[in-house]
């Protein structure tokens, strides 16, 4: 199968970005599945030719610079050339859905749309998301949470599926254990990771034995170490930063519980990867995140609304049983969802022949 992925931005734009990086991920797994992807973008290569290939993966020039209304004006005629059976488009600018949508009414093929939740989002103007949301085939979304502010902006309920974010099982198997942490909060440490809540948490058990660590980085990274400080626990907080996840399944295999307290998040890939890793999960429930969703019917799991709850069932979790591997979320391996989405692909593919 020929898939075309539209994005403005790619991971090799943006290493940070959420949505990009899984984006890269499930292009470069499709193509070693045998299928044909190139992703229409901007350019992030040197020199002027319009098309680079990177691990398997076909990256061709829509702009040269990231100016979106001229990538919008740009992207029917480059879709065009690629000849692909299915397009699969970032909401990112919002207009690329629609501007994708005309290029597959011209090729007659379906237009699939990844909805791109930001945590500026809903600055955007209400008409634009509305087009992103109706404009598609099916609306691809990582989460129920995601899915629901899909289907406020107009898209029909039947076009909304749901795709979740994976983990490597394999790897997380065979990966040693690293017992440096009976607790851990990961997360990039930015305006939304609330990690005060987590220390706070932590601060009411300091008559009690344990060892955290809190993996990440970013700009709240100062403030939370002057919490932990101020709190009288950083002898026992490890601030590690950023890690790859390779390196953070030693040391989640080694944990007990994982403390989920962002305040945005529209799918926790961290606390799935410690679900996996048998971690105890304590989720604070918050609005614009959608980490409940992975511990609503884990029988381990406990949904809390403040640092207090979250550390009762720090304690609670203690009587537990410690585990390395969680089988139950096998599911969440990354063939098993690449596998959805070529699915999801085939049966969009196969409803677009009946109109």
């Amino acid at each position: 199968m020929r898939v075309a992925f539209v994005s403005l931005t790619t991971a090799h734009h943006d290493h940070g970005d959420w949505y990009a990086r899984r984006m890269r991920a499930v292009a470069e797994r499709l193509v070693a599945r045998g299928h044909d992807v190139t992703v229409c973008c901007t350019q992030w290569w040197d020199g002027d030719h319009p098309a680079f290939d990177f691990e398997g993966v076909t990256y061709r020039r829509v702009t040269a610079e990231q100016a979106p209304r001229a990538f919008v004006a740009k992207l029917p005629f480059v879709l065009n050339s690629v000849r692909p059976d299915v397009v699969h488009v970032a909401t990112h600018p919002h207009l690329a859905v629609p501007a994708a949508r005309v290029a597959g009414r011209l090729r007659r093929v379906p237009v699939l749309a990844e909805w791109w939740a930001r945590p500026d989002d809903e600055t955007a103007p209400p008409w634009k998301r509305r087009w992103a949301a109706r404009a598609p085939s099916r609306v691809l979304v990582p989460s129920r949470t995601v899915g629901t502010t899909v289907r406020e902006c107009g898209a029909p309920d039947d076009a909304v599926e749901v795709i979740p974010d994976s983990v490597d099982m394999a790897g997380i198997r065979s990966a040693s254990v690293d017992e440096r942490a009976d607790v851990v909060y990961a997360r990039p440490l930015d305006d939304h990771a609330n990690v005060e809540e987590f220390l706070l948490a932590l601060a009411e058990l300091r008559q009690q034995e344990w060892r955290a660590a809190v993996v990440g980085d970013g700009p709240a990274r100062p403030d939370a170490e002057r919490t932990a400080r101020d709190l009288r626990i950083d002898d026992r907080v490890e601030f590690l930063g950023t890690l790859d996840p390779a390196e953070q399944v030693p040391i989640l295999k080694g944990a007990h519980v994982f403390a989920q307290t962002a305040t945005w998040e529209p799918f926790a890939t961290n606390l799935l990867r410690a679900l996996a890793c048998g971690c105890v999960g304590v989720v604070e429930y918050q609005a614009d995140s959608a980490a409940h969703e992975l511990v609503e019917e884990d029988p381990r799991g406990a949904l809390v609304t403040s640092p207090r709850e979250l550390a009762d069932e720090i304690v609670d979790a203690a009587a537990m049983e410690r585990w390395t591997v969680n089988e139950a979320y096998a599911p969440y391996d990354h063939d098993a969802v690449i596998d959805r989405y070529v699915d999801c692909y085939e049966r969009a593919v196969d409803d677009y022949g009946f109109f």
